[in-house]
């Protein structure tokens, strides 16, 4: 676990710390905290020093330590060494305080943590340790006279208060870390039953388009009028359970942010990295692409476009060039994302309007599926935030549902097979545009198979 120490913490320790300057004396002081919570005794902790007073003041430990550096850590052998001419513990040592069993469990060559050095005048080193968990060293010095039984028992108090405030501390960042792993773990959550519950809108819909044009083309004395009663009546009731869904798990992006640290956080090794998000579940993940016809594909798809453009009044034209060049894709995949498009198109474009869809268009060794509608456009402001999950822009304002997410699957799905999509407003056919309808152009431009699988 990386020790941290907030500005709380920090505050308490220069307030301690001063009070050893201005009661006690005290020509240097500082507090220490270690990279990690260690076992103690040991050598191999490195210390940081987080508060020093004064702020100007130099280490002196056994040997010079040059300018005192917060954050800059060193080993507790470099605060705890002895220098050669100096082989005794001051008479008034705290060791002699504490049990002998303490220097009995301390390691060969290893320090007495719990001793009091004489180097330079007398110099007090005391671990912060709490249950057994070092976590850290109080590192006090005068030079004028010895500390009195008095002044070390309120050093020992000091330290006392600086330990537990420190566990305090340690355990306030372990649940900062949790609430924000929690967070994460939400945001995953909700990123993936979006998805799930978008998936699920195109192929009801269809169902259900499907359902009246069965209804209307069955005779009132069909056996079979009661089926197709059936299916049109259970789509719309999953209609309505979908809606009432989308109101319960309707959570705002505030609802879900992270709590940050504050700014005046010291972390003394580093902050607690976040695990990297994993993939959200998609169509295909985790099959590979193949070589894929896109006529064989892109055919039962505008079957089931072209009967939701008849119950809504639309025309949906196909111009699709013979013996095109296979493609590379994922096929799960790529049906989403032209279910996506063909969906929004259908959706946005007005009762009387036109939907192209073109296929044989070449750039390099890309091929080009070009789906073009006679909506109301995407305005330039719009534009460069589309893709982003949960925006919808102008269209948010209007009474047509959605909930952002179609491009943004649309295209998070093409990159994964090193494609493309670009987007144009107004459309690029004129040719089914009108000045008051200029339409949208999306062009999904997809890697061709390699020339031998051809």
């Amino acid at each position: 676990m990386l020790m941290s120490a907030s500005s709380d913490f920090l505050a308490l320790c220069r307030e301690q710390i001063t009070l050893l300057a201005q009661g006690m004396g005290a020509s240097l002081s500082v507090v220490y905290l270690t990279q990690e919570l260690v076992e103690t005794p040991t050598k191999e902790a490195l210390l940081v020093p987080v508060v020093i007073y004064p702020e100007t003041g130099r280490l002196i430990s056994g040997r010079e330590l040059g300018e005192a550096t917060l954050n800059q850590p060193i080993p507790v052998a470099s605060v705890l060494a002895l220098p050669d001419d100096v082989g005794k513990f001051s008479s008034n040592s705290l060791a002699s305080s504490q049990s002998s069993r303490e220097s009995e469990n301390t390691e060969a060559g290893q320090p007495n943590l719990h001793q009091e050095y004489l180097l330079n005048g007398f110099q007090v080193v005391l671990p912060l340790i709490y249950e057994g968990v070092m976590m850290g060293l109080l590192v006090t010095r005068r030079d004028d006279r010895p500390w009195n039984e008095r002044e070390q028992n309120e050093i020992q108090r000091i330290v006392k208060t600086l330990a537990i405030a420190c566990i305090l501390d340690q355990r306030r960042a372990w649940l900062q870390h949790q609430l924000e792993e929690q967070q994460i773990l939400q945001e995953e959550q909700r990123d993936l039953l979006d998805n799930l519950l978008h998936q699920f809108r195109n192929p009801l819909t269809a169902l259900r388009t499907f359902g009246k044009l069965l209804l209307k083309r069955l005779r009132p004395t069909d056996a079979n009028r009661d089926v197709a009663s059936s299916i049109v009546r259970e789509s719309d009731r999953l209609q309505e359970l979908l809606q009432q869904f989308d109101r319960v798990i309707d959570l705002t992006t505030a609802d879900l942010a992270p709590v940050s640290l504050p700014k005046s956080e010291v972390v003394v090794e580093a902050t607690i990295h976040k695990e990297p998000k994993p993939a959200l579940l998609l169509p295909g993940s985790g099959e590979q692409a193949i070589d894929c016809s896109i006529t064989d594909l892109l055919t039962p798809l505008l079957t089931s476009a072209q009967a939701i453009a008849q119950e809504r009044n639309l025309q949906l034209l196909a111009d699709i060039s013979p013996q095109l060049p296979l493609v590379k894709v994922n096929i799960k995949a790529l049906r989403e994302v032209l279910s996506n498009i063909l969906d929004n198109a259908l959706k946005y474009t007005p009762s009387g309007g036109k939907i192209l869809v073109q296929v044989g268009q070449e750039k390099g060794d890309f091929q080009g599926i070009v789906i073009s509608d006679t909506g109301p456009g995407i305005p330039p402001e719009d534009l460069q935030h589309l893709g982003e999950r949960y925006y919808r822009g102008v269209q948010a304002q209007t009474e047509i549902p959605g909930t952002g997410l179609g491009i943004s699957i649309a295209k998070q799905l093409i990159e994964q097979m090193q494609g493309k999509i670009e987007v144009l407003s107004p459309a690029i056919h004129s040719v089914i545009t009108t000045p008051k309808s200029p339409g949208t152009t999306f062009i999904i431009w997809l890697p061709q198979a390699e020339a031998g699988d051809r």
